[in-house]
């Protein structure tokens, strides 16, 4: 039940018994569609300023020759104002027939099939080997997990990738450290912090032996060139960072399809050099090989450093023709913070260069902005660094006292407080337009009251509540029940979520679908208030435990498409 589609559809029925001769008129009247900001202006506001050219009249006297013309059962009055006209629905019919779409099908509403048969590879988390988890990888991991939700439930066929930081001097250098000074049971247990604690040794140790340096560039060539013991190592090093990572992603239930980082691309980058000399497009400065993008408007793109060596831009090159040639994308999204903005310009502009005209549109930088730390840019005393496994832990531990002290006798608390936490976090980062900001506080994110995670939590446990309460009806639902305020306020926040969810995958906006999941658990706490849903007359008791029902299951797919579970007592 698109109700925006129906009305452009009525538009254009009316465009054309009014204006039967006329040419040039848009094609998408949907697109045109409004959605007026207060309630008493309509459900749908049709801007006529668009026509005016068209049909060489002001767009008022368009708008009543059109609303003359109007004879439907699913409207109930057009109003004039101005340029609009201003659609208000039947509220009975359109109770009805929302209520029947839903509960049709209640765990599809707001799906799709617009990206059946089609790929998306999404580049998001990429966190460093032997470095923790801190929370600036909290943006990139969630998004990303939540753009592919989208993905998927919009039909997409979805790739997530893990594009590990695992290439450089610095792995040299870390496996000089361990031969010298570590451990193998040391560094299993301790993890990568043990790893941390080789690497700063290291460093200490080459500033009075600066010998050492030349030891790690030596070991890192020997990954390069295959040796067996370095990429053994090498690739111990990753398995044990990504053993401490996964307690980070099963408790924010994030998921990769591919965990294919830098070292990944480091034997395929001879062919991207080769094109690129192929195609003319290198040139040499100062001993290195940069391709020149002045004429766009940018720096140059450095491909090989005078000695030869690779950079991020080389393997990035070969990322992503690689991802092209396997999934036959139809979309690549790197999730990364605006910061790489110029980064991605380069990339994008180089593979079009090469001939790759496919990175002119299905590559897509999705930037997010910087996370600061209750005032403070990523500063704690340990360091600068909020540590992501630390956060998460102190959120359920918060949640945790929170329900103690409100709710004691709650079964599950630990899971419970594990949900709303953990929930709490991510919404937090997921609020705002991700360009924006984030500063993380506490008080705000962990609010029962606020605009929160906790807050549609609860909301989602409130309908649940009610609907184990109430008795079991077997009358019919009477429609004319909902068409109070509170009620169509409701129903016509249901009716737009699948265009939210489909706007979110359309801007890759995640922010989008939390916001509408929140004016949903508004709606329906208003509606709780001011009426009774379980009443003495059972078809007006039967349609509202209906509106719970439909309302509970829209915010748990909200609730999930964000990557927030939704608990069912709080």
């Amino acid at each position: 039940m698109d109700m925006r589609q129906r009305i452009a559809d009525l538009a254009g029925e009316m465009l054309r018994a009014a204006f039967p001769e006329a040419q040039g008129l848009p094609e998408d009247l949907a697109a045109l569609l409004e959605v007026p900001p207060e309630q008493s202006m309509g459900d749908y506001a049709f801007p006529c300023f668009k026509l005016s050219k068209a049909l060489r009249m002001g767009p008022p006297m368009i708008a009543q020759k059109l609303a003359a013309a109007v004879e439907k059962p699913e409207i109930a009055r057009v109003e004039c104002v101005g340029g609009y006209l201003n659609f208000f629905f039947n509220r009975e019919n359109f109770a009805r027939e929302l209520m029947n779409a839903i509960m049709a099908a209640p765990e599809k509403w707001g799906s799709s099939q617009d990206g059946q048969g089609k790929t998306v590879c999404m580049d998001y988390s990429s966190i460093n080997i032997a470095k923790r988890f801190h929370l600036g990888h909290l943006s990139t991991t969630v998004i990303g997990n939540s753009l592919k939700r989208i993905y998927d439930f919009q039909g997409w066929k979805t790739v997530s990738i893990n594009h590990l930081g695992d290439w450089g001097t610095q792995f040299g250098k870390m496996i000089c450290a361990y031969k010298k000074w570590g451990d193998k049971e040391a560094v299993e247990k301790g993890g990568v912090d043990e790893m941390t604690r080789l690497y700063v040794r290291f460093g200490q140790e080459a500033e009075k032996n600066p010998t050492l340096e030349d030891e790690g560039r030596a070991w890192f060539k020997k990954i390069e060139e295959g040796d067996k013991e370095a990429l053994e190592i090498f690739q111990w090093f990753k398995e044990v960072t990504l053993k401490d990572a996964m307690k980070v992603y099963d408790v924010l239930d994030v998921h990769f399809d591919s965990y294919a980082g830098e070292s990944f691309y480091a034997d395929k980058t001879g062919r991207v050099v080769e094109e690129l000399e192929q195609k003319g497009l290198l040139k040499d400065s100062d001993g290195a090989k940069i391709v020149d993008l002045e004429e766009y408007g940018m720096p140059p793109c450095l491909i090989l450093k005078s000695d030869g060596a690779t950079l991020y831009h080389t393997r990035d090159l070969a990322a992503a023709i690689y991802r092209k040639e396997t999934y036959h994308f139809d979309q690549c999204l790197y999730i990364v913070a605006y910061q790489q903005d110029l980064h991605f310009k380069q990339l994008f502009k180089v593979l079009e260069l090469m001939g790759y005209d496919w990175a002119r549109d299905q590559c897509k930088h999705v930037a997010f902005g910087m996370v600061s730390y209750e005032g403070q840019a990523m500063a704690t005393r340990k360091g600068h660094v909020v540590l992501l496994d630390e956060l998460l832990t102190r959120a359920q531990e918060k949640a945790l006292g929170i329900i103690n002290e409100k709710s004691p006798n709650l079964e599950n608390k630990e899971e419970v407080a594990r949900q709303v936490g953990v929930g709490a976090v991510v919404y937090a980062t997921l609020q705002n337009n991700r360009i924006k900001d984030i500063d993380f506080w506490w008080d705000r994110a962990l609010n029962f009251d606020g605009e929160t995670g906790p807050y549609v939590q609860y909301t989602f446990a409130r309908c649940c509540s009610v609907l184990r309460k109430a008795p079991e009806i077997t009358a019919a639902p009477d429609y004319a029940s909902l068409t109070d305020d509170e009620a169509q306020a409701l129903l016509r926040l249901l009716s737009r979520f699948p265009e939210t969810v489909a706007e979110a995958c359309l801007r890759n906006e995640p922010s989008i679908v939390t916001r509408a999941t929140t004016e949903i658990a508004k709606a329906y706490n208003k509606y709780y208030y001011e009426h009774r849903i379980l009443d003495d007359d059972a078809g007006a008791t039967a349609a509202r435990l209906e509106l719970t029902r439909a309302t509970r299951q829209v915010i748990k797919t909200g609730l999930y498409l964000i990557g927030l579970d939704a608990p069912e007592r709080m």
